[in-house]
């Protein structure tokens, strides 16, 4: 089971993603996916359609979403692998969360603009479409196409992360909220990409206590967003604390992507899929 290749974490347009569900899902199957996930943030709107393009490929899909949590100052990222997409629960749950997202990001270009950038709020529309789902990512999209950075990630090496211009706090839901609202619509929890967070050793046993104490199961071992030593490191939180695996691309973009959807290595066989479960 363990060398199924499933994909169960990417992003569509629906939320900071450039391609369509039904171009993420065409990709995947091109790419040899067996089992798949779309995995917007904070937003359900992409799935139907997700399944649909899916199935019509012969793909096997799981409902998914990824929600933003605030803990300990800072933003955590919890997938829903397995949701119902319809259930009211989750579905209020992220409306809620998207709440602020256009205030913030109005308070995100009003900074830019005071050190000389302009226009950005309506260029990272163009990007996000839909005010509601404005992300930092859409922000880094135009300051590349204007030429204020060269890359992605010297965008957030510069700006909109903390200490930096652009950078804007904001209050996400709870991480037992978030374990809650995924539980509620019959999926499973797992925290998406734990080594990209900057937390201490014990601030990590910390948040892996409260997860499992809220009912969280799973941790995304291998992901697009891990080195491969931290595959290996992360392989063995999960067996210490008995989490199901997960694996994902992180896919958004196929020029900003580190990883290709599908391109991942498989899980180790001594680990337990979370997919088991499903």
């Amino acid at each position: 089971m363990n060398s199924i290749n499933a994909d169960l974490h990417c992003h569509s347009i629906i939320s900071d993603g450039t391609l369509t569900p039904e171009d993420l899902a065409l990709r995947a199957h091109k790419n040899g996916v067996q089992l798949w996930s779309l995995t917007d943030h904070d937003v359900i709107g992409g799935q139907k359609r997700a399944q649909l393009a899916a199935q019509n490929l012969g793909m096997k899909y799981l409902g998914g979403v990824e929600i933003s949590v605030s803990w300990m100052g800072q933003t955590i990222h919890i997938v829903g692998i397995g949701i119902d997409s319809e259930n009211p629960i989750l579905i209020e749950g992220l409306r809620k969360t998207r709440d602020g997202r256009s205030a913030r990001g109005k308070e995100i270009a009003r900074q830019l603009e005071v050190i000389g950038i302009p226009g950005v709020y309506e260029g990272a529309l163009t990007y996000a479409g839909n005010p509601e789902l404005l992300s930092r990512t859409h922000f880094a999209r135009y300051l590349v196409e204007k030429k204020v950075c060269q890359s992605i990630d010297e965008v957030f090496k510069n700006y909109l992360v903390e200490g930096k211009p652009g950078y804007i706090g904001h209050e996400w839901a709870s991480l037992e909220e978030s374990v809650q609202w995924i539980t509620a619509a019959g999926g499973i929890a797992v925290i998406a990409h734990p080594g990209r967070y900057r937390l201490s050793d014990m601030q990590k046993h910390e948040l892996y206590q409260a997860f499992k104490n809220a009912g969280g199961k799973g941790i995304e071992v291998i992901t697009g967003s891990h080195t491969p030593s931290q595959y290996e490191e992360y392989a063995k939180i999960a067996q210490q604390y008995g989490f199901y695996a997960s694996r994902g691309s992180d896919f958004h973009d196929p020029d900003e992507s580190r990883i290709d959807l599908g391109q991942l290595p498989h899980l180790p066989s001594t680990l337990q899929p979370v997919w088991s479960l499903l």
